[in-house]
């Protein structure tokens, strides 16, 4: 029984330092790509493996010294990766306090990935009604959410409804004023984006895009080629704007991917979340299999008043809902990332690939 116990702990530990290694290779198909995502369960199960087989095992061997050490370079590789995402980590965005906020100043937003096949609408509404937000954001919505939320987005006289039933429609409703409203198909047809600017009460304008690409999963794309491309041609187009920014969406890529590491490089936002938690989205419908998918990034013009997960309303997602105070005094209180030459060109090489592979599919 032990011997059969030993060879259990010896197969998960070598496959959690195999999941640990695999994205570290410069490959984009999605048996990879997939690694990226359970940082946190991969370091907990490397350190059950490792306790286990102290435990268990004979630590004479040198295939048991190499399982050991192999062990902890994993769980240290995946506490730095994750790091960043701990209560231990300095907060890269200040907190706002709201004695020195006002209600001129601030954007609050609501981030909901529906769930296109969920038909119990009322749990978002009663979220909608509760925090009632400047910006509601609706992602995989088609023309049933559309209708089912009427009710709730009546009070909001600004919008961009895009209802499509390939799970990549797109609502975005606004109680502020909107400009300039361009939906865009970065890179295919039936995947849209949105790009406006809202007018703060104060009376400045933001810039805010909204963005849902395909996941590298072998039902929607057999790489994350497209889906890298797209979110690092947003962070470009960002890189050249003279507005304050905010982007928000399913990002459908972690927060410490090299994907999403690479955008904020480019693009300058901050991540509120930070020094903050995780704030992990996905999969609402498992709790020991979540990480963070959903995200609010936004330029240094702005302090963080409140960032919440909200509970669950019967989607495989949960909602997000962050209230900003737009504070470009203190901008440079806020350190933001910044690109170099190697990472604005591994940008352009990005965006290529992610074109050469529409090509290659057409």
């Amino acid at each position: 029984m032990k011997r059969a116990a030993i060879v259990v702990v010896q197969a998960l530990g070598t496959f959690s330092i195999l999941a640990t290694a695999l994205p570290l290779l410069d490959i984009e198909e999605w048996y990879v790509r997939v690694f990226d995502y359970p940082r946190l369960q991969l370091a907990a199960l490397a350190l059950l493996c490792l306790l286990l087989y102290l435990w268990l095992g004979s630590r004479r061997r040198k295939r048991d010294k190499l399982l050991l050490a192999g062990l902890g370079v994993a769980i240290i590789y995946q506490a730095v990766k994750i790091y960043s995402y701990t209560l231990m980590a300095p907060e890269q965005v200040r907190q706002a306090q709201q004695q020195d906020s006002t209600q001129a100043d601030e954007l609050s937003i609501l981030v909901s990935n529906v769930l296109m096949s969920n038909e119990d609408h009322s749990k978002l509404m009663a979220l909608v009604r509760q925090k009632t937000p400047d910006i509601l954001l609706l992602l995989e919505s088609d023309a049933a959410w559309q209708k089912a939320l009427k009710p709730v987005t009546r009070k909001y006289p600004y919008r961009v409804e895009i209802p499509l039933h390939n799970t990549y429609g797109m609502h975005l409703y606004s109680q502020l004023p909107l400009r300039q409203k361009r939906v865009d198909y970065l890179l295919e047809e039936d995947i849209p984006s949105i790009k406006t600017y809202v007018k703060l009460r104060s009376g400045i304008w933001v810039e805010l895009h909204a963005v849902h690409p395909k996941p590298p999963v072998p039902t929607e794309a057999p790489n994350s080629k497209k889906r890298d491309a797209e979110i690092v041609l947003v962070a470009r187009d960002i890189a050249d704007s003279k507005y304050p920014v905010v982007v928000a969406g399913d990002f459908n890529d972690v927060a410490w991917s090299r994907t999403t590491e690479l955008f904020q490089e480019v693009s300058s936002l901050l991540d509120p979340r930070v020094g903050r938690g995780l704030y992990s989205t996905f999969n609402a419908n498992y709790p020991l299999l979540r990480w963070p998918l959903d995200h609010i990034f936004h330029s240094d013009h702005f302090k963080l008043l409140q960032i919440e997960r909200l509970p669950d309303i019967g989607s495989d997602h949960f909602p997000m809902y962050i209230k900003l105070s737009f504070a470009p005094e203190n901008k440079y209180e806020q350190e933001e990332p910044e690109a170099d030459e190697d990472t604005l060109e591994e940008a352009s090489e990005t965006i290529q690939e992610g074109f050469e592979e529409v090509r290659e599919e057409k």
